[in-house]
């Protein structure tokens, strides 16, 4: 490490510690900017910087201090660099809108990254750190590493209780930020300076472990933030975390080998983990040799190009009807890299065939014992490429690749009719003509290029980005369906934009997510970013209304309207310009009614500089092909209503049908379908 400056804040002091290493005289907040700026992880012999910057808004509670300190470093950084040096700080700061968002835009980022670098994110005492603990809980959910910083009330109570400090009667020492233990992969809370040290490696630890990641909270006092300590000057010499690919038991993925062998209709569901392992092209060579199909989970979609002989598209409760028969007869199921969500199980019941075995390939001892599986807890690509010398020579049998990709070639077809542009509903506020939901996914899919990013996240979209979408790239499909947080559309595109600034971004969102959290657009205008947002006005909650109907609650309060004469919200629906407030935020906007103009509007934002929202009007209740599959969501036992009762019955036939998945299954009389399956696509139709 080079000799830190004296003029600059934290010189070293001359102090030593008690084995004789040099001191560096710093604040707690000082210190944390300054390890941070020099941690690197490593994979695969490629090294790169672990933080980006740090996303801030500032308030009582850490104004003070890591203000001050991100402030001191960045002119510290400059001035030490002169006019020739980097043209950026090493911890870039960014002021964000909203601190749950800007959790999303960290998490944005570390996937488009996959999970390599990130973002740490720093916000006041109170109802800013809280604000957060919704974002927290999305990285842990998707296991995508984020540091959040949230500043704490004072450690040493000298004028408690200060201003939104929470008091229990029974505890002196718990604080609102105590609500981040649950939903943190990683929590600490820095009484002294002393801690920090212990606290940030942890934090480290576990953010760079592809098992354990998910959100590191590191809470700090206001006041020990400001605090003055003698740290070692070892602490902020750049440090090296190594991201491990944990190989393959050898007699487990030789077992595993046999299994498949065995199997005369094998399936592959690829998730998340082979997109972030990078095995990509390890799943494409060996499923094209073996012949094997791949449905892909919403993480796992674009593991395999949708076009691929052997990728039968998205699996499950919004899947591919032919990834769906597929699993309907599977007698091996080998889950790469997946969680096995209700939604990739259509809530366990897309896996019926007779005796069917699973082979679960997963960092996470966690995931890989579902299901009573065979476990093997290994990287996925090193899992894979193990799997292919082992099976060398071995291939389904000709009519099952056959079987295969006509299913594949029949959905497509299907894919090309939700695609065309002719397909036309009715405006639900002007009952005026307006376009397809469909219509809209197939407009920007065929008009963006082979490596445009399309991101999502709530609401109707992602399942019928997960049916529709025809992804090209292993990158180019980014919908967070682990909490499926509302809200999370714009920030997240931006965290995207930030990781991939050569790739157009199209953020898909409706009107319903977009009013959740629309502020990033400020952030993006204010970076000089481009981002493209499709927004979809349909009037109301376009899923929940479809779920709603299908369960027999007639879409009760998923519209936009007046309150009626007799109490009820059943009035006109509300004049709602979404398109005149993205303008008010900076951003460019064009309104587009019909294909053609949606069409040029796609062009037209490609070919601009500047952050535009594209404004198209659907028809919420036309939706995308039925996946005939089923998600859970109980049914009221008892009801009045006629709609609610014929829901229950279909409820209950699928009810019957569910499986375990703890044993090898028997012949099973009732493991067929029920006629009329009631997955949330099927109240659009």
């Amino acid at each position: 490490m080079a000799p830190i400056n004296q003029g600059r804040a934290g010189g070293v002091t001359g102090i030593r510690t008690p084995h004789g290493e040099p001191t560096v005289r710093l604040t707690v907040a000082q210190a944390t900017v300054r390890f941070l700026a020099n941690q690197y992880v490593e994979r695969d012999g490629e090294r790169s910087k672990f933080f980006a910057g740090c996303f801030g808004i500032f308030g009582h509670g850490n104004v003070a201090g890591l203000g001050q300190a991100l402030l001191q470093q960045e002119v510290d950084d400059l001035a030490a660099a002169g006019p020739d040096g980097p043209a950026r700080p090493s911890l870039t700061y960014v002021l964000g809108r909203n601190e749950q968002a800007m959790v999303h835009s960290a998490v944005g980022y570390a996937r488009m990254k996959d999970r390599l670098q990130t973002w740490a994110v720093t916000a006041s005492v109170g109802p800013g750190s809280t604000n957060m603990l919704t974002g927290a809980a999305l990285a842990t959910i998707n296991r995508i590493p984020v540091l959040l910083l949230p500043a704490d009330t004072f450690a040493t109570r000298a004028c408690a209780p200060v201003l939104q400090e929470l008091e229990l009667p029974s505890s002196g020492d718990i604080t609102v930020n105590d609500a981040f233990k649950p939903v943190s992969r990683y929590f600490d809370r820095v009484w002294r300076p002393e801690q920090l040290t212990g606290s940030l490696l942890g934090a480290m630890r576990v953010l760079t472990d592809p098992v354990e990641t998910g959100t590191a909270t590191i809470a700090i006092p206001q006041d020990v933030q400001a605090e003055a300590f003698d740290f070692p000057e070892s602490l902020f010499a750049e440090r090296t975390w190594h991201v491990a690919r944990p190989l393959p038991e050898r007699r487990v993925i030789a077992e595993a080998a046999e299994i498949i062998r065995s199997a005369r209709r094998p399936l592959i569901v690829a998730g998340g983990g082979v997109i972030y392992s990078g095995a990509t092209e390890a799943l494409d060579r060996f499923c094209a040799r073996t012949g094997i199909p791949v449905g892909q989970s919403q993480a796992g979609k674009g593991a395999l190009p949708y076009d691929h002989p052997q990728s039968v598209g998205a699996i499950g409760s919004t899947g591919t009807t032919a990834a769906n028969a597929l699993a309907a007869d599977a007698d091996v199921v080998v889950g790469i890299g997946t969680r096995y969500s209700d939604f990739t199980t259509a809530s366990r019941t897309a896996f019926t065939g007779e005796g069917v075995r699973f082979v679960n390939i997963n960092v996470a001892s966690l995931d890989s014992v579902k299901h009573s599986g065979l476990s093997v807890v290994a990287d996925a690509r090193e899992a894979i490429e193990s799997l292919d010398e082992l099976l060398a020579g071995h291939h389904v049998e000709p009519a099952y690749r056959e079987r295969t990709g006509a299913l594949a070639a029949e959905w497509d077809r299907i894919v090309d009719d939700a695609y065309s542009p002719t397909a036309v509903g009715v405006n639900v506020a002007t009952g005026a003509e307006a376009l397809t939901q469909g219509a809209v996914i197939g407009l920007v899919n065929e008009t963006s290029d082979p490596r445009d990013v399309v991101v999502c996240a709530a609401g109707s979209m992602p399942g019928d980005l997960h049916k529709l979408w025809r992804t090209r790239d292993p990158k180019g499909y980014h919908v967070e369906y682990g909490y499926s947080c509302m809200g999370y559309e714009v920030a997240g595109g931006l965290g995207v934009k930030m990781a991939c600034p050569d790739r157009d971004v199209f953020v898909m969102v409706g009107d319903g997510s977009y009013l959740m959290m629309a502020t990033e657009l400020v952030t993006a205008v204010q970076e000089n970013l481009k981002v493209i947002v499709v927004l979809v006005q349909n009037h109301g909650f376009a899923s929940i209304g479809s779920l709603s109907e299908s369960l027999g609650s007639q879409r009760f309060g998923t519209g936009y309207r007046y309150r009626g004469e007799r109490g009820r919200l059943d009035g006109s629906t509300l004049p709602i310009d979404l398109a005149a407030n993205a303008a008010s935020l900076g951003a460019g906007v064009i309104r587009a009614t019909t294909a053609a103009e949606l069409a040029d509007a796609i062009k037209v934002a490609k070919a601009a500089e500047r952050t535009t929202v594209i404004h198209v009007e659907t028809d919420p209740l036309i939706g995308a092909p039925d996946s005939e599959s089923w998600w859970d969501v109980p049914v009221s036992e008892v009801a009045t209503l006629d709609s609610t009762q014929q829901a229950y019955h279909v409820y209950s036939q699928w009810k019957s049908v569910q499986r375990s998945y703890l044993t090898p299954t028997e012949s099973d009389p009732g493991a067929s379908s029920p006629s009329s399956p009631t997955s949330p696509s099927d109240g659009d139709r």
